[in-house]
């Protein structure tokens, strides 16, 4: 039997448990046609939760209430997952980012939100409070992100299931690029999480909020008006109302790289030699780039990570190019990238060559990656012989690498 959620399907709280229900495999439902306000309050649903809140799990041996209850029920249904860690200690830290979570991020977030869309009175000095502790707890969250992928162990636990959700609405509806660039570390962390395909699966493409919405201000209210007593007028004539036309579908906005002149350059030409050659790498691929390129339509670049010394473990600097490169998605017609992970012990640099359609990097990429700003870019010059040699021991993966050994080579293609 299939446990059923109470909930609507856009529901952060809600979020919690199927998303849980993801990474062990259980099945759970939504019941059809969901309304908030109303199936919430029939005696069905009173009697699973006396105060008529969402979301509620039914369970073959009664309901549960309270998203992070749910959430453990969902998580401990089947015992082969590592949800909750791999030791005592483990567990006992899944359950302090749950209740940091809960405690620290989610109220402050709300104490922000809900006045401005009007759930609650607005009061100024209220949301000092409620922007400041979430600044202090962010600060907690982005140092220990500095040297963790997770918040727990090396793989997803249910802390970051309820940590993202939590985050959830502060992303999407009120916490702009601007504020969240202050924290690093927690903007990889989220965008990593809602890229994750289980995460994915539940939430969907996910987009960050752009502006901070504004305070609501109430109606005033309407002046009454004395009753005048007047003469019985004669009805109009019914106005003629023309059918106004179908407007036709406006078309989609071109991408700006796709206005750029015709290229010489075929970007798939070149992924397809770099990938198919095997042997004689030098001598095929790298001088097959050369003949390819096109100076006019493309340019290449070298980036830098700005926080080297931060690289003290090699598993979490591998996923911080990983989740760069995942991020890098959306470019992947207009771009080929380089990324390599430097040196046999920490702290390890990460340093990349990319290619980009166009003479900048484009707009978009850097509007839409985060990550981006994170890195120190530097246009190649082609006319410095020493550049030129560095694109082609990055394209070759070229040990050693400026002295050092590579841990790690990553291509995007």
């Amino acid at each position: 039997m299939a446990l059923v959620l109470h909930s609507g399907s856009g529901n952060k709280n809600a979020f919690k448990a199927l998303i849980a229900a993801e990474y062990c495999g259980v099945k759970v439902e939504l019941p059809k046609n969901f309304e908030m306000g109303v199936s919430n309050k029939t005696p069905e649903f009173i009697k699973m939760n006396p105060l008529g809140k969402v979301p509620v799990l039914e369970t073959p041996d009664g309901a549960v209430f309270e998203s992070n209850a749910i959430a453990r029920y969902v998580a401990r249904s089947k015992g082969d997952n590592l949800l909750w860690g791999g030791s005592l200690i483990e567990y006992a830290r899944v359950e302090q980012w749950m209740d940091f979570a809960a405690t620290e991020v989610d109220p402050n977030i709300a104490r922000w939100l809900y006045p401005r869309l009007g759930y609650r009175a607005f009061n100024a000095q209220d949301e000092e409070f409620g922007i400041a502790g979430l600044k202090r707890a962010l600060e907690a969250l982005n140092t220990h992100l500095a040297s963790n992928t997770f918040l727990v162990g090396h793989s997803v636990t249910l802390a970051d299931i309820v940590m993202t959700c939590n985050l959830y609405h502060g992303f999407a509806r009120i916490l702009t690029k601007t504020f969240t660039s202050e924290f690093p570390h927690v903007e990889r962390y989220f965008w990593t999480m809602v890229n994750q395909p289980n995460f994915k699966k539940v939430i969907g493409e996910f987009k960050q909020a752009e502006v901070v919405p504004p305070v609501q201000k109430k109606a005033a209210p309407a002046k009454q008006k004395e009753a005048k007593k007047e003469a019985p007028k004669a009805a109009p004539k019914p106005a003629v109302v023309e059918a106004p036309e179908e407007e036709a579908p406006k078309p989609k906005p071109k991408n700006p790289l796709d206005l750029l002149p015709p290229s010489k350059m075929v970007l798939d030409d070149w992924k397809r030699l770099y990938s198919n050659t095997k042997s004689n790498f030098h001598d095929v691929a790298v001088k097959g780039f050369w003949e390819m390129y096109d100076p006019e339509g493309y340019s290449l670049w070298f980036c830098d990570y700005k926080y080297q010394e931060e690289n003290t473990v090699s598993y979490v600097t591998l996923n911080k190019v990983g989740g760069f490169l995942q991020r890098m998605d959306l470019c992947r017609k207009y771009a080929f990238g380089k990324m390599l992970v430097i040196g046999s012990e920490a702290p390890f640099k990460v340093k990349g060559l990319w290619l980009f359609r166009g003479q900048d990097i484009p707009e978009f990429v850097m509007k839409e990656v985060y990550d981006m700003e994170l890195y120190e870019w530097t246009k190649v010059d082609l006319s410095d012989e020493a550049q030129k040699k560095r694109v082609e021991a990055m394209i070759e993966d070229l040990e050693p690498f400026e002295g050092q050994a590579l841990l790690d080579a990553k291509c995007f293609k």
